[in-house]
């Protein structure tokens, strides 16, 4: 069955669960979420005073997360193309103190209406893979960055593990679907769209090879939390492609 990632759709499914996504991500990752979110600033974090841009932010965590860690010094962006997560990302950086230093744009990752070059690091989490064409915004997230720059990708993934994949495989295949559509009450399954969209997407080295084929050397990735979730990161060859 094709899995619908249209950009019409995509930005539907995220608009209707979007007053929820923070209550449904932090329950049914059992709070993990925002550890890998510290997790990925930690270990890719700011060099020199370059802005830093994540894109597919939804309500803005990541890019909080780098404002936090760059203490309000470097310039921080956050994009997105559906608008509802995005003025749930505005109320936080208003209660965090972080309006005025995180600018937040309505913008398509396959798309970035920024100048070559521009940023110390392009981050997404958890969004890459719901993207019509991800290697389309991997091409455009290489090209925004600086040369030695670095593209970190946080996205889920399957573990392998015996018994933990089959486990959770049960787990994020029947019960999770359940649990977040009850609570999402949307019309677009949207957490029927989430192990579909998992199961589909590529993962280690066939994510790495697509972040080389984008642009980006040096490319490594670290399973998080047994594997549940991967941190990818690369860095902009110097000359661009």
């Amino acid at each position: 069955m094709d899995l619908d990632k249209s950009p019409a759709r995509v930005r539907e499914m995220f608009s209707q669960i979007a007053a929820r996504y923070d209550l449904l991500n932090r329950v049914l990752s059992f709070g993990i979420d925002q550890g890998w979110r510290r997790r990925t600033v930690k270990l890719v974090p700011p060099e020199g005073d370059g802005p830093i841009l994540d894109v597919c932010t939804g309500t803005g965590d990541l890019a909080l997360a780098y404002w936090r860690a760059s203490r309000g010094k470097r310039p921080v962006v956050g994009t997105d193309f559906c608008q509802p997560m995005l003025e749930i990302a505005r109320r936080k950086c208003c209660r965090t103190g972080a309006m005025g230093q995180v600018t937040l744009l309505e913008a398509d990752t396959t798309q970035l209406p920024f100048a070559d070059d521009t940023f110390q690091i392009v981050g997404v989490a958890f969004g890459l893979r719901n993207l019509s064409d991800p290697d389309a915004g991997l091409r455009e997230m290489t090209r925004v960055c600086r040369p030695a720059g670095r593209v970190a990708v946080l996205e889920f993934t399957m573990p392998t593990a015996w018994p933990l994949g089959k486990l959770y495989g049960w787990y994020f295949h029947r019960l999770l679907p359940q649990i977040g559509q009850r609570l999402a009450r949307n019309t677009r399954a949207a957490y029927n769209y989430l192990p579909e969209s998992v199961g589909r997407f590529p993962q280690a080295g066939a994510l790495a090879e697509r972040m080389q084929a984008a642009g980006l050397s040096e490319v490594w990735w670290r399973p998080l939390t047994f594997g549940i979730a991967t941190l990818y990161v690369g860095r902009k060859v110097r000359g661009g492609l």
